[in-house]
């Protein structure tokens, strides 16, 4: 699976962004796909993901009731709405992928094993 992530930039606090990360491959199917970040010095960290068909989102505390995932599988493509962004949630972010036969399992947030290339988002105070 490949991934390409894209829609990084800068944005004041308060503000808003949206990420897309387009997947290809012969596995699009039955991929969960997810989002991790990782700011300068610090470990990266997961921050959302969502399942194929049954689209179950997962976040962690810190961006939960801001960011909002989501997917279009005809589209190959998933989305990482982001609002009322704050300076901490600068960081390098990136799209991940695993191959799950179980829809309703409970999604990971580690152990992906396709990732795109990073994409800046910067959110100034």
């Amino acid at each position: 699976v490949q991934l390409q992530a894209s829609g990084g930039g800068l944005v004041q606090a308060g503000g808003f962004l949206r990420l897309s990360c387009a997947a290809s491959g012969r596995t699009v199917s039955s991929v969960v796909m997810g989002w991790f970040r990782q700011a300068p010095g610090k470990e990266r960290e997961f921050v959302a993901a969502i399942s194929y068909r049954l689209g179950t989102p997962r976040y962690p505390n810190s961006v939960k009731g801001r960011f909002t995932i989501s997917r279009d599988n005809a589209k190959n493509t998933v989305y990482l709405q982001m609002d009322s962004l704050k300076p901490e949630d600068t960081a390098v972010y990136y799209c991940a992928a695993y191959v799950s036969t179980d829809d309703a399992s409970v999604l990971r947030n580690y152990g992906y094993d396709y990732w795109g290339q990073g994409t800046l988002v910067t959110v100034s105070s």
